[in-house]
């Protein structure tokens, strides 16, 4: 209802305070979180409504503590129920998938299946903290404008940016070198980008916005509490009759984002009788967003955990009854799957991992106060690739410049575009020079959804495969220019596929609980996958052990807790959100099988960033179970919960209150 900005103008080199008031009015976005500084209306807590610009960081945070806001409150709603009344289904979740999917009779033949289990698990808001802030550099040269920006993909920022300040998009230019990590936080354009180049247009100063941890949670996203409901039926061979998958997930009132976390559940199992369902409710909380292998992560630890309890249920390995429902092809769409080793991946992990001394008898084993179990999940993540330009030039000096708008968020890009470019070439490695992560190169997805070597890979193998025809066919030295070939992958990335693509894997784990102070310790942690040509074993064991060192964090540490009085997230730094510690990881082993697959881009690659945390959360959740005889459903596994069921366990009700 109001801001009162003197008393920050007044303060020693504070140059301006942006607010609603006097801020420019700029182009609808295409993402209404970026829609800042636009008027009066705060949809949720953490919404900004001002910004200070200062000469010094100092000022800037002084001059922001001066500003006075009043507001006018009004009823909000941020607690999400399976059976909240705002719920509803949705046209399509995220990415695209239909938000409901039938198959057969379910309902009759999980009534009429011979074994059933119907169990329930809530997963709660988690948050990507990146080490690295989200940060952005703008300056203004006339209308140009040049950002340098904490992205994973500097087109989408390019193109935002065009849209809202009314420029046409080569007169802005992106470049996204240095990003640091992002976990899909830094996946779309963030509001912090738009403050900069705002900020830089009003002041005529080079503006860099960076921001505090403690808005983290509330402007860039978070991975939205899902709440599941998993309904199996199976015959008494332990083969699947029946599957149902319904989710229950929020979004905020600015956008609309559905968790498609119901989705893997299409590709995983053979069964005659399949429903996948989405259902979310709007409700006054932050936006969510992208969060490593969304949907596939939480959707997974829900079904492999159901899976367990089925296979408890039924007598038979975890193992086994996974491989008795190998589906012959891709049970939603019928599709053939372009490949799918799942069943070598689960046999060499459980050879690696020592599976067959597992006595399955839950509290089978014991070491003092501890209590031993081991678990198992399995894992998928689709094969995604988008359209990309790339360019590569002969040098005169032989050496080659190649030329492609990636991100390299620490993944390794420029190490393994690098070598897709030499094999393409037929030159040796130390003569190819990578250029990326600039807009100015041309058009390009971001670092996302495991799709980037694939996207930016198909484009500069073409582009490499083409000049090395050109320079077959040149006779006598270079011109001083080189010799340039380009890609365009677009109509080919994209083209819809006969196949089934998605890339696999077995997690397993080993943990230790304190019967004494409810502590779980994760003692083994192993995974191993096919997903295609491995193109850099270095690079890919190291994206692999960090999925599922996340996925452990998932398990055991972290949780987001929604405070229903405020409508804020709690927890908003790393001293009470709880990332796993380099003590809390002790063995972390990664492995992969050889695949060949023809049916998926010139490198025969898949993508290899998220299907390490898919599975490793279930498989730690799986371990507690056979360690305890507990079942737990909602995550994470905090000393809390399991010391309380531990005790419940032990001395029936009545007893607690000793």
């Amino acid at each position: 209802t109001g801001v009162d900005s003197a008393p920050a103008l007044a303060l020693p080199g504070v140059l301006a305070v942006l607010t609603h008031e006097n801020a420019p009015r700029l182009g609808e976005p295409d993402d209404p979180t970026l829609a800042v500084l636009q008027g009066p209306h705060v949809p949720h807590r953490g919404w900004f409504v001002g910004l200070v610009v200062a000469e010094t960081l100092e000022a800037a945070r002084a001059g922001a503590a001066a500003v006075r806001v009043t507001y006018e409150t009004e009823p909000h709603d941020v607690t999400l129920t399976a059976s909240h009344p705002g719920a509803y289904v949705p046209e399509s979740a995220n990415g695209g998938f239909a938000a409901v999917t039938e198959h057969g009779d379910p309902d009759g033949a999980l009534a009429s299946s011979a074994t059933r289990v119907d169990v329930a698990y809530s997963v709660p808001p988690l948050h990507n903290h990146p080490m690295e802030p989200h940060t952005s550099t703008a300056h203004w040269d006339g209308d140009r404008l040049t950002v340098h920006s904490s992205s994973q993909g500097t087109t989408a920022v390019q193109k935002e940016l065009a849209r809202m300040f009314g420029l046409p998009e080569d007169r802005i230019t992106v470049r996204a070198e240095h990003v640091g990590g992002g976990f899909g936080s830094k996946g779309t354009p963030r509001p912090e980008v738009v403050l900069a180049a705002m900020a830089a247009r009003e002041t005529g100063r080079r503006v860099t916005v960076a921001l505090p941890r403690r808005y983290l949670p509330a402007v860039v996203g978070h991975r939205a509490p899902t709440l599941h409901r998993l309904r199996l039926g199976a015959d008494t061979d332990g083969r699947l009759t029946s599957l149902v998958h319904e989710v229950t997930t929020h979004t905020s009132r600015v956008k609309e984002f559905v968790e498609q976390a119901a989705v893997p559940a299409r590709v995983m199992y053979g069964t005659p009788a399949l429903r996948t369902a989405h259902r979310v409710a709007a409700l006054d909380v932050p936006t969510p967003s992208w969060m490593r292998a969304p949907g596939e992560c939480p959707g997974m630890y829900a079904l492999e955990s159901a899976m367990d309890e089925l296979a408890a249920e039924l007598g038979v390995d975890p193992v086994e009854l996974r491989i008795r429902n190998e589906p012959e092809t891709e049970p939603d769409s019928g599709k053939p799957f372009s490949s799918r080793h799942l069943v070598e991946c689960l046999r060499e992990g459980a050879r690696r991992f020592g599976w067959e001394d597992r006595d399955p008898r839950p509290r089978s084993r014991t070491d003092g106060p501890l209590l031993i179990g081991s678990g198992v999940a399995s894992a998928t993540y689709p094969v995604l690739v988008s359209p990309c330009v790339a360019a590569a030039r002969a040098l005169p000096d032989g050496g080659f410049l190649v030329r492609v708008n990636a991100t390299d968020i620490g993944t390794g890009a420029r190490t393994v575009l690098a070598q897709v470019a030499a094999d393409a070439l037929g030159a040796p490695l130390d003569r190819v020079r990578i250029e990326v992560a600039d807009s100015g190169i041309g058009f390009a997805p971001m670092a996302g959804g495991s799709s980037g070597t694939a996207s930016w890979g198909s484009a500069v193998h073409e582009a490499c495969a083409r000049l090395a025809g050109r320079l077959a066919e040149h006779a006598g030295p270079l011109p001083d220019e080189g010799i340039t070939a380009e890609a365009d992958t677009s109509g080919t990335a994209d083209a819809e596929s006969p196949y089934a693509r998605h890339a696999f894997g077995a997690h397993f784990a080993e943990v230790t609980v304190d019967t004494v102070s409810g502590e779980v310790r994760v003692r083994r942690l192993l995974g191993v996958f096919a997903a295609g040509r491995i193109l850099n074993a270095r690079t890919a064991r190291s994206q692999f052990i960090g999925g599922l060192t996340m996925g452990l964090g998932m398990a055991l540490t972290e949780d987001s807790t929604m405070d229903p009085v405020f409508g804020d997230f709690v927890e908003r730094d790393l001293a009470s959100y709880h990332v796993p510690a380099h003590a809390d990881v002790a063995n972390v082993e990664a492995h992969w099988v050889d695949e060949q697959d023809a049916h998926l881009n010139p490198m025969g690659s898949k993508g290899i960033g998220e299907i390490g945390i898919v599975g490793s959360a279930a498989a730690v959740g799986n371990a507690v179970h056979h360690a305890t005889g507990i079942r737990f459903r909602e995550l994470p596994l905090t000393p809390d919960r399991v010391l309380t069921a531990l005790l419940e366990h032990e001395h029936p009700a009545g007893m607690l209150g000793v």
